[in-house]
Parts: structure tokens; C-alpha cells; sequence
């Protein structure tokens, strides 16, 4: 069982000219086995939350910790905290020109498993995570997410998190540019993932179409950098009836 503990934690966007506060005293926790959804409105601080976590080096935390385990992470590298169990799925995955897809999958989860996992075994377990995902094995060979379409990007990013077998999931907006098909697949794979692991998901989205696949079990309402408000699932049924500006509204007069 893991758990993921943010405490008042604030931090920064550096400029050329400035820095600016974008997270202001962010608290939650989560658990293995949790789903929690946070909404909100454009500018809140939802990526920049995300980010912050897993050590962007254009933002600065300026207080707080995030506890993974008890341990710090804040106090750790991009890679270990990745190979102590964070995974990060990005709203705009990155082209690595060069790097097959085969040989990036394959040398992540040597370096998050600690060895090269048995090619035999290795072989089949992708094969099956690559039809589960409805992903073409060509796309194996194709340098990671170059020429790739949003949907299939999208994809990608679950397929990682399958073969990395993470302790706790940030999906940043996995839903944004999906059409309906895309959408299904990949939220099955986060189902499909999360129900064989127990993971710990934190899935930052703006809109509840996802969270018709992805059941969240808590949902909380982010604005102003931080966390305004905490529900159930029907929460989420609020936002989508009501949206952000009873939140926005607050904020800007605080």
C-alpha cells in the first residue's frame, strides 16, 4: 500500500524578468487504490501542480513537501522519483527523435525494475499491453512519439504506465484532443492498470466526460493554485451543471 502526501505545498513559475506564486498551500492525500479527480478552471495551477511533483525544473517550490511513503520526493532527482514510484503522463507528450519506442519502454523499466526485464518475457508482456491498447506493433520501431497523432500519443503514455507499474499515477488532461474511441481505449487502460496494481491515481482533467469511464472516488475543485473544495462523484455532476465561476469568483475577491 502506498500513499502520496502533498503538505501546504507552494510553488513558483521563474520568468527571464520575474517569478510568479502559481501554487498557494496545496493539501491531499492519496492513497493505493484511490482514484482522485481535480477540476478546474484554465490557469488554476492543475499541470503546475503535476509538474511541480515530478521536478520540472521551471518551477520552483518555494514550501511544502510531497511525501511518497514518508520519504520527501522533493528532495530527489527526476529519475528517483520515478524509480521510487511516480509516473507522470504528460497533456503534451514530447518527441524524442531517434530513440525507438521498443528500446525507450525497455530501458525505462530497467531502470525503474532495477534490472533488464527476460527479452522472452519482455517480448510478450508489450505484445499483450500493445493490443489492449489497440496500438500497432509497428509502432514499436517509430522514434517515441515522432509523427504520432494526439490519440496515439495518448496511448503511448498508458502503455508506460502498464510496463512501469507505477505507486501513484498523475494523468495531466489525458483526455484533452481523444475522440470518442481514443477516449474508451485508454481509459480502459488506466482501469485495467489501476484494478491489477492498486495504484494510487490523481487524473487532472477539466472536463467529466472521462470521469464516465475513470470513477473517481473523491473529486476536488481547483482554483487560485489551490484546492477550494472536496466531494464524491457528485461533484463532478455539479461542475458540469454549474462550471468554475461560483470558484473563480471567490478567488479573484480573496
Amino acid at each position: 500500500m502506498a500513499t502520496l502526501e502533498i503538505k501546504d505545498l507552494r510553488a513558483s513559475v521563474v520568468t527571464e524578468d520575474s517569478s510568479k506564486e502559481i501554487l498557494k498551500g496545496v493539501n491531499l492525500t492519496v492513497k493505493s487504490g484511490e482514484t482522485h479527480a481535480i477540476m478546474g478552471p484554465n490557469g488554476s495551477g492543475k499541470s503546475t501542480l503535476a509538474y511541480a511533483i515530478a521536478g520540472h525544473p521551471k518551477y520552483t517550490i518555494d514550501s511544502g513537501e510531497v511525501l511518497l511513503d514518508g520519504e520527501n520526493v522533493l528532495e530527489l532527482s527526476v529519475d528517483e522519483r520515478a524509480r521510487a514510484g511516480l509516473f507522470l503522463a504528460m497533456q503534451y507528450p514530447v518527441e524524442v527523435p531517434g530513440v525507438s519506442m521498443s528500446n525507450f519502454l525497455r530501458t525505462a523499466a530497467t531502470a525503474v525494475r532495477g534490472e533488464a526485464p527476460v527479452l522472452r518475457h519482455w517480448i510478450k508482456e508489450v505484445k499483450t499491453a500493445l493490443t489492449e491498447l489497440e496500438i500497432d506493433p509497428s509502432f514499436s520501431e517509430r522514434s517515441v512519439n515522432e509523427g504520432f497523432s494526439g490519440g496515439e500519443k495518448k496511448r503511448h503514455e498508458i502503455l508506460q504506465l502498464g510496463l512501469l507499474k507505477p505507486k501513484i499515477a498523475i494523468l495531466d488532461e489525458t483526455d484533452s484532443g481523444l475522440d470518442v474511441d481514443a477516449l474508451r481505449v485508454v481509459s480502459e487502460g488506466v482501469n485495467r492498470y489501476k484494478e491489477s496494481s492498486e495504484t494510487g491515481v490523481l487524473l487532472i482533467t477539466h472536463y467529466t466526460r472521462i470521469l464516465r469511464y475513470i470513477k473517481p472516488d473523491f473529486v476536488h475543485v481547483f482554483a487560485g493554485g489551490k484546492i477550494v473544495e472536496s466531494g464524491g462523484a457528485e461533484l463532478a455532476d455539479k461542475l458540469e451543471n454549474e462550471g468554475y465561476v461560483a470558484y473563480t469568483k471567490e478567488t479573484q475577491s480573496a
